[in-house]
This record gives structure tokens, sequence and C-alpha cells, in this order.
């Protein structure tokens, strides 16, 4: 395994090759495959103490894994959640019965906290302006990002006409963005786990001079100057699958404030729209 591409995701590499290693070896990789959550915060020591094996298996199995030693290991593993990938630890992990309620709540509340420091009067008012005045809005949202955009487009929708969510299903997003009038704004959601198209988006919107949010976790910080505005949410949890908790309080947050600065106007549209959900029958009572 010399030489072994260690952008592979490690856990998958000690499954492919777990029938490879010796006794000592397999108590570590099992070990490291039931705790791949904590790998990053975890020493060679500890490794070593936890699987009850010497610290030079441990030191053996990472370099036939093709890392060249244990920070190594540590770097990537740090970067698989950076990125986004699910690392699940053991079914321990998330404690028992009201414990794993109060630890969720911790996390959340702390990822709501940070979305929050992470605004300013100036900004926060400069954006929630942009989506009251441009003459459209467009959203765009890829992935895991999509449930975010289709519910921002629907809640400013109440308040506000022309509203948009691109690119239409199995329509190409060039022949979208090509028909925008002048003046719209691009409300780009991109959480981790992008499509490799949004980087180059960024790139055209950029040329096409438009102005754009872009509301996103802490990978989108690359892409700062490059757009108009950029707003953070976090999205980490106790353990391996992304939250969306804070990106859906922030669009309640932007539609609700946007609301208020045409109060007179998005109560009418609200009126209007709920007469017609009435003709229609559309909603259950």
């Amino acid at each position: 395994m010399s030489g072994a591409n260690t952008q592979a995701h490690i856990g998958r590499r000690l499954q492919q090759h777990f029938a490879e290693l010796g006794p000592q070896e397999r108590r570590v990789a099992g070990f490291i495959l039931a705790h791949l959550e904590d790998l990053a915060v975890y020493s060679a020591a500890d490794l070593a103490r936890y699987s009850g094996v010497s610290k030079a298996t441990v030191t053996r199995l990472f370099k036939r894994l093709g890392y060249q030693d244990f920070k190594a290991v540590k770097a990537h593993a740090r970067q698989l959640r950076h990125y986004g990938v699910p690392l699940a630890s053991g079914s321990d992990a998330l404690g028992d019965g009201v414990e794993r309620f109060r630890r969720h709540a911790e996390r959340e509340q702390e990822n709501l906290r940070q979305c929050l420091e992470g605004l300013t009067p100036v900004l926060f008012d400069a954006v929630v302006h942009a989506l009251d005045a441009a003459p459209a809005v467009a959203v765009v949202g890829y992935r895991n990002s999509y449930p975010v955009a289709l519910h921002l487009r629907q809640q400013l929708l109440q308040a506000r006409g022309n509203v948009r969510l691109l690119p239409a299903p199995n329509q190409s997003l060039a022949e979208e963005l090509v028909q925008l009038e002048p003046g719209t704004l691009i409300v780009l959601i991109g959480f981790r786990r992008r499509p490799r198209l949004f980087e180059t988006l960024i790139g055209a919107l950029q040329e096409r001079e438009h102005r754009v949010l872009l509301i996103g976790d802490p990978t989108t910080a690359k892409y700062a100057d490059r757009v108009t505005w950029r707003l953070e949410c976090a999205l980490e949890t106790i353990s391996a699958f992304d939250s969306y908790a804070s990106a859906m309080s922030l669009v309640s947050l932007l539609a609700n404030a946007m609301l208020h600065r045409r109060l007179a106007e998005g109560r009418a549209r609200i009126g209007e729209v709920t007469e017609l959900y009435e003709a229609l029958d559309e909603l259950a009572p």
C-alpha cells in the first residue's frame, strides 16, 4: 500500500484493506472505524492505549496506508469533516437519553450564536435592502443547499414578486442567467460539498458584474472578495450529518426583516395569496 492516495477517505481505505492487516493492526483499524469522528483529537499514544497495542503498531499501520506520519493522518481527518464528509463514531458517541438531547441542543445553539455574531447591523441592513429593492431575485442552491434555497424563495415570495429558483428542472443554468433582467440580485446558497460548477459560477457572475449574496458555511470564506455580501452559517453537529437549523433561522430573519421594510405592500400580497389559497382550496384547515 506504499504510495497510497491519502486523499481518499481513511475509513474507506481501512475497510478496503482490513483483510491484509495483521491482528494487531486490525485492532487499531477497528477502533478507528468505530471512532472516526474523534480521530482528529486523538494522539498516536491514545490510539495505542485504547486499542491495546504498541505505538509502533499504530505508526506501522499508517505507514502501510501511505501516510508520512500521524500528523498527516490528523490533518486528513480534520479536512474530511471540514469539507462535510459524514464521520460517525460508535453507537455510544451521541450519549444516552436526555444527555443526547442536551448535547444536540447545545451544539445547535452554538451554531446559531456563531451565525448571528457574524452579522453586523450595517451588513444585515444592506442585505435586506437589496432583497427588498432589487427588481428581481434569483436563488441558486445545489445538493444540500437546495432545500434552504427553496425555503428562502418561498418566504420571499410571500412579501414580494419576481423571485425565481434557478435552474429550472432539467434546464441549463446558462440559459437562465442570460435572460435575467438588469439589476437582478443573485442569492447563492453554497454549503459544503458543493458541485464543481459552483466555483465556475462564482467567476461567471463576477465577470458579468452581478450583485451576489452568498450564504454558506465557513468553507465559503475563500469567495468573500468575489461576491457582494457573504453570510456564514455553522453546520456542526454532535455526529456525522450536518444541521441546517442556523441556515433556516437566518432565512426567517432575512425574510421577516424584508417584510417589515415593505409592510403595507407585503401585507396586501399575503392577503392576496391567502385569498387564492382559499379560492383554489389548496390547503387543509
